[in-house]
């Protein structure tokens, strides 16, 4: 065994620092290909992204463009609506008199009325306000000159007027028409009609309510925010709004707003003309969900690329771990055979040992056991020369006759210690339970005789085991000289060997009067060099090779509880059969 651990250690040390410097390819090729699939991911995502932003937003252009326009083009018909009578005309060439002016004065407020405009007025060729919708405000504007206002300067000149004219005071989104009044080819005066947008707006900001909803403003000819989603930014110039960044291939521009600091989210800045008023319909749509795709397309394609690596690398390792197990699985495979080699060599020794230890237990009996006979043997020799020579040939005779019988003893006691010392065990062979214990009973005499032991076997002659007889005699032999070990020196010595089949089995039960086993003894009775004895008396492994022995025959030695000492039992194989040989034990 020691020899096979190094064998194992150094035995292919080179492919183990291969694999480490492949390992560390491995890795260092997936560091490099897992942040190279989350870019490439990023960059598709976030094009692919801003594209379909850049044509919702084109597409959402369109529809508030073409609602801005036509309600533009609707106020702009408003102009020529107004006098359908010729009262205006009349009123411009004969003055105010007669009631003239008031009767314009409310054919124009029922006009406003019907049409949604703020107000409508006439004015003289001299730019004097004649003619209101509101004459009846508080402060009216009838009887001011208002030549000076683009709107009705321009009509003045001759001129269809279309021009935003935001409130003053709250910078509310306002369309002044105007147009000249002729009559005979002359300009008697000046028609103004101005309209609101504040409804357009108002739908915008309720439409921009979201964070991430698109932000619709117009830009004049100044480039000044007039109309807003967002009123805040109104009177704002698009550079004051917002900072360019880059270009995109597809259209629009990545701004980020000014008004937002530092941490503001950039947005996609896309535009449309609107050519009727010189105005430019800008549209700042959120890319926070372009950025969030991007994001999870990156951890998307990272984990793929990571998985992908990971399972090529796994195989390609799986790949060379079955060809260094399939070179070493032979090595390994001729280690194990070493090892069972020499187990097996170390079983037969250890239990060669047990033998040799028990018989050196035994030695004294024996000895005393053949020194009797050889005692006999000596006086029947002497009184047969001395009868002889009496001539007393029969009583000679006799003698001889003790003299065999003691020889065949002694013979008996000689073979059974010869065949308890072989090495080999015998085949397996039915045997008659009651031999092997009267074989053991044999070497056991002395110790009963002298320990004063009784014995009683309760075993059916014609009971038959099928094992090897001399393992068998071994067991018997252990568990036995136990027992009176264990009840020396008691006042009651009582050794019973008994066997009862069951079923297809034998069990054989040996028990004494000792003082039995505790517990914790008995949970470590089959430990190797446990024993119960005095020191220098055991060594331990009695019960391991009775153990070992009788688990090779298919049973289980077992230590159970009983009445009184310790008892001890195993199971054998019934041999039913009473035609085999069976082998003689005398």
């Amino acid at each position: 065994m020691p020899s096979t651990r190094p064998a194992l250690q150094s035995s292919n040390p080179l492919p183990r620092d291969r694999r480490r410097q492949w390992l560390l390819v491995g890795a260092l090729v997936l560091a490099a290909l897992v942040p190279a699939a989350a870019a490439l991911a990023w960059h598709f995502s976030v094009q692919r992204g801003l594209q379909r932003l850049g044509d919702v937003a084109a597409h959402q252009l369109d529809l508030y463009a073409a609602v801005l326009e036509s309600e533009i083009a609707k106020q702009a018909d408003l102009p020529g609506l107004v006098d359908a009578e010729g009262e205006i005309e009349a009123l411009l060439r004969q003055g105010p008199g007669d009631g003239r002016a008031a009767a314009v004065n409310r054919r124009l407020a029922r006009f406003a009325a019907r049409s949604g405009a703020l107000d409508v007025l006439i004015t003289d060729a001299q730019g004097q306000a004649v003619a209101a919708s509101n004459w009846f405000a508080a402060d009216p504007p009838l009887g001011r000159n208002l030549h000076s206002e683009p709107c009705v300067a321009e009509a003045l000149g001759g001129h269809d007027v279309r021009r935003f004219a935001p409130d003053a005071d709250t910078g509310s989104p306002r369309v002044c028409f105007g147009r000249a009044l002729t009559s005979q080819g002359r300009i008697r005066g000046a028609l103004r009609v101005r309209t609101s947008l504040d409804p357009i707006e108002a739908s915008w900001i309720d439409a921009a309510f979201r964070e991430e909803a698109e932000k619709p403003v117009v830009i004049d000819r100044s480039g000044v925010v007039v109309i807003s989603s967002v009123p805040v930014w109104k009177r704002l110039s698009l550079p004051m709004l917002v900072q360019r960044e880059r270009v995109l291939d597809g259209g629009g521009e990545l701004v980020r707003l000014r008004l937002g600091g530092a941490g503001a989210p950039s947005r996609l800045m896309t535009e449309r003309p609107i050519p009727s008023l010189d105005w430019r319909l800008v549209m700042l749509s959120d890319t926070a969900a372009a950025w969030r795709d991007a994001r999870s397309a990156a951890w998307g394609a990272a984990a793929l690329a990571g998985c992908a690596g990971l399972i090529a690398v796994a195989w390609w390792l799986r790949q060379r771990n079955i060809a260094q197990k399939l070179a070493s699985q032979e090595a390994l495979r001729r280690a194990n055979d070493e090892l069972e080699a020499k187990v097996r060599e170390r079983t037969e020794a250890l239990l060669q040992a047990g033998k040799l230890a028990l018989l050196g237990q035994m030695s004294a009996g024996i000895s005393h056991e053949l020194g009797q006979p050889l005692t006999a043997l000596r006086a029947l020799a002497d009184n047969g020369r001395v009868l002889l020579e009496r001539g007393q040939t029969e009583r000679a005779a006799q003698n001889l006759r003790s003299i065999s019988e003691l020889t065949e003893r002694m013979g008996r006691i000689t073979s059974q210690l010869k065949s308890f010392v072989r090495k080999a065990p015998s085949p397996q062979r039915e045997l008659l339970l009651a031999d092997a214990l009267a074989n053991t009973q044999i070497i056991l005499a002395p110790r009963l005789r002298g320990e004063d032991v009784a014995l009683h076997a309760d075993i059916d002659r014609e009971l038959r085991v099928r094992c090897d007889v001399y393992r068998l005699e071994q067991v018997l032999l252990n568990l036995m000289a136990n027992a009176i070990d264990a009840m020396r020196g008691l006042p009651e010595r009582v050794l019973t060997v008994s066997a009862q089949p069951r079923g297809d089995r034998v069990v054989v039960r040996v028990s004494d009067t000792g003082p039995g086993l505790t517990p914790e003894q008995a949970s470590h009775m089959f430990e190797p060099f446990f024993t119960t004895k005095p020191p220098g008396e055991g060594l331990g492994l009695g019960l391991v090779i009775s153990a070992q022995i009788v688990g090779e025959f298919g049973g289980e030695l077992r230590a159970v509880p009983g009445a009184g000492g310790a008892v001890f039992e195993f199971d054998l194989a019934s041999a039913r059969s009473a035609n085999d040989d069976v082998p003689s034990m005398h």
